[in-house]
């Protein structure tokens, strides 16, 4: 008996890739899992409280209400192929802890820059390049912020001359499918995988 496309389409299992979503805190990694992700993203939002005062530093986010105390979780399809599973990272120092346990699995990072406060996303871009971890640094347009080039940005993270660095704004889907699909690249062409 012949198979129909609709049978193949049921027995075929897309690709499923771990992405983590890691960058200093208030940098926009929950906004970019939630702009992009086809499902109801899952987020460990919490209220900030005065427990966090004098222990997480608001330069420059002062307005922030809220931050992630776990993780984020959302899922995109790129194509029939290959469906990425997002999982940010929270972003202060005193949650680290738990980034090597998101970090297993995953094949690839997006590192969001703000370059308002640049010196936050340091710590992740050294622990992506320590496990040699395929990431691509993202740099989340903020409104009112001093825009820099690509160039300037990798310069001043000292980043290898193969990291992609972008332009994005985080609250856009489409600007975030774009980084992710830059990721997408560079991992394959790190694993010298075709795209």
């Amino acid at each position: 008996m012949a198979s129909n496309d609709s049978d193949r389409s049921a027995d075929h299992i897309p690709s499923a890739i771990k992405i983590l979503v890691a960058g200093g805190f208030g940098a926009g990694k929950t906004t970019l899992v939630g702009s992009v992700s086809e499902v109801t993203p899952l987020n460990t939002e919490e209220v900030m409280t005065e427990a966090s005062l004098g222990v997480d530093d608001l330069d420059g986010v002062e307005d922030k209400t809220t931050t992630t105390v776990a993780l984020d979780f959302g899922r995109i399809t790129i194509s029939d192929e290959l469906v990425l599973y997002l999982f940010g990272t929270p972003g202060q120092q005193r949650f680290w802890f738990m980034w090597e346990e998101l970090a297993l699995g995953a094949l690839g990072a997006v590192v969001i820059a703000d370059t308002r406060r640049l010196e936050t996303c340091f710590p992740s871009v050294d622990f992506f390049e320590r496990r040699g971890l395929p990431f691509v640094i993202a740099v989340n347009c903020f409104e009112g912020a001093h825009r820099y080039d690509v160039g300037e940005v990798a310069t001043a993270l000292d980043v290898s001359p193969g990291v992609p660095v972008v332009l994005c704004d985080v609250r856009d889907r489409e600007s975030s499918k774009q980084v992710l699909l830059a990721l997408v690249r560079h991992v394959a062409e790190s694993m010298a995988m075709p795209v």
